[in-house]
C-alpha cells in the first residue's frame, strides 16, 4: 500500500488558513478593511505608520498589531501617535506573525468602533508571503536603497501582495536606484500591483497613501 507523509508544515498551514479565514470573516463583517504591511527590516514600515496615525489623528479610528522578532520597540514608538491600544506580538526569533496571534490581538479590539485594520508584519520577504492572516491584501514595502531588483529576488511576496510602495524616494539623488527599473521589475512579478511613491521624511506622496487608506475606510458616520 503507498504511503503518504504529510510533514508537520502542512498541517500548521492548514491550521493556520482555518483560522485566517475565522478573522476574515469577522473583520469582513464589522466593515473593516485589514491591510497587511510586509517588508524586509529597515525599509521604512513603522515611520509610515508613524505618519499616517499623524494624518488622520482624531479624525479615523486605526487599530494596529505590530509584530517583531524580539523586542516592541515599534509598537511603543506608534502607541506616541494614538489613543488607541498598539497590540504588540514579540515572535520571539519567529520571521513572520501567524492568524492566531492576530486572532487573539482581535479581542482586545473594538472593531465596531474601528475604521480600519493595519498589521505590520515582521521585517522579511520571505516567511510572511506565506502566511495568511485574514488582511484583505497584503502591501509591500520596499525602499530606494534596497536595490531596483528586489521583486525579481522576492517575486512570491510580490505575487502575493495588491500594492507596493516605494519607500525614502526622498534619496534617490544619492543613490544608484533607477525608479522606472523598479517599478517595472515590480510590474513583471505582478502586473496588477498598484504603485505608490513616498518619502515619510519630507512627506513626499504621503497625502496621496492616506486618501488611498481613506478609500477603504469605513464610511464616516456624521451626525
Amino acid at each position: 500500500m503507498a504511503v503518504r507523509t504529510i510533514d508537520v508544515r502542512e498541517r500548521v498551514m492548514a491550521r493556520n488558513d482555518e483560522i485566517a479565514a475565522k478573522v476574515r470573516t469577522r473583520v469582513r463583517a464589522a466593515g473593516v478593511t485589514a491591510f497587511n504591511l510586509v517588508s524586509s527590516p529597515g525599509s521604512g514600515k513603522t515611520l509610515l505608520l508613524e505618519r499616517t496615525l499623524a494624518h488622520f489623528a482624531g479624525r479615523r479610528r486605526i487599530a494596529l498589531v505590530a509584530g517583531d522578532v524580539q523586542t516592541q520597540n515599534d509598537a511603543d514608538r506608534l502607541a506616541r501617535h494614538t489613543d488607541r491600544l498598539v497590540h504588540a506580538v514579540v515572535t520571539g526569533g519567529a520571521c513572520h506573525l501567524d492568524a492566531r496571534q492576530v486572532a487573539a490581538a482581535l479581542e482586545q479590539i473594538d472593531l465596531d468602533d474601528t475604521d480600519l485594520l493595519v498589521i505590520e508584519n515582521v521585517g522579511n520577504l520571505v516567511c510572511p508571503a506565506s502566511w495568511d492572516l485574514g488582511e484583505d491584501a497584503k502591501i509591500v514595502l520596499f525602499s530606494v536603497t534596497e536595490g531596483e531588483d528586489k521583486p525579481l529576488k522576492y517575486p512570491k511576496m510580490f505575487q502575493q501582495a495588491a500594492h507596493v510602495v516605494l519607500t525614502k524616494v526622498d534619496l534617490l539623488p544619492f543613490v544608484p536606484f533607477c525608479k522606472d527599473r523598479a517599478i517595472a521589475s515590480a510590474l513583471q512579478v505582478n502586473p496588477g500591483l498598484r504603485v505608490h511613491e513616498v518619502s515619510a521624511v519630507t512627506g513626499e506622496g504621503i497625502g496621496e497613501w492616506c486618501r488611498f487608506l481613506e478609500s477603504h475606510m469605513r464610511v464616516a458616520v456624521t451626525s
